[in-house]
């Protein structure tokens, strides 16, 4: 069990980390065709939320991280503490390119936008290939944060199926969540934001946030 400061700060963490991700998914727009590049760049270009979105998506991302390595710190001799160990290396990989992702997405790929949207006819081919290989790189960082996440997601599930801290159910969400999660990362890599995509992590992300909603009642209660 967490030490009554580290299960608050943890479930502190996870909670707000949580609302912050809810928040800005919801602001974010979402194209009705994510893999149509000319349709994606126009509606992001009107989007007066677009930075905000993702700054906050940015700082639920940092807190639910930051949770998630709280958690494996407390775990360090029990029966899962290797898969918690394993699981804590993921999630600092995961830091680092949620990170990334947010400069590149919500602040390159907004300028590169605005500049293609406001450029003349004759420089407007070339401004939207700039944007373009910013939208690639994008793919590429969503794709390796996708399969990173899940992974390190289903290794906290495994290490919570060794041992008593929080119900077997809770773990499975950790499994289901996690293997789909990584399994959308792997078809980006391959097919970009496709509606197959979207189909699997869509679902799989929102088990992710249930996990982590749910884990960060459970600690706090604990903590009580």
């Amino acid at each position: 069990m967490l030490p009554r400061d580290d299960s608050r700060a943890a479930a502190a963490c996870a909670i707000a980390g949580t609302g912050l991700l809810v928040v800005g998914t919801y602001l974010h727009p979402v194209p009705e065709e994510p893999n149509n590049a000319v349709i994606a760049f126009a509606q992001y270009a009107t989007d007066r939320l677009w930075v905000t979105s993702h700054l906050l998506q940015m700082a639920g991302m940092v807190l639910v991280l930051a949770s998630l390595i709280l958690i494996a710190g407390t775990h360090e001799r029990g029966p899962g503490a290797v898969y918690y160990r394993l699981g804590a290396a993921g999630v600092m990989g995961c830091l680092a390119t949620a990170v990334a992702l947010q400069a590149v997405d919500g602040i390159a790929l907004r300028s590169a936008v605005n500049a293609w949207s406001a450029a003349p006819a004759a420089t407007k081919t070339a401004a939207f290939y700039a944007a373009f290989a910013i939208r690639q790189i994008e793919v590429g960082i969503a794709s390796v944060l996708n399969i990173l996440l899940g992974v390190a997601a289903a290794l906290y599930g495994l290490a919570m199926l060794r041992e008593d801290s929080f119900p077997k159910w809770v773990a499975a969400l950790a499994e289901v969540g996690g293997i789909g999660t990584a399994i959308a990362g792997i078809v980006m890599a391959y097919s970009g934001f496709s509606d197959l995509e979207m189909m699997i992590s869509m679902p799989a992300n929102s088990v992710l946030m249930l996990w982590m909603l749910i884990m960060g009642v459970l600690i706090w209660r604990s903590g009580e």
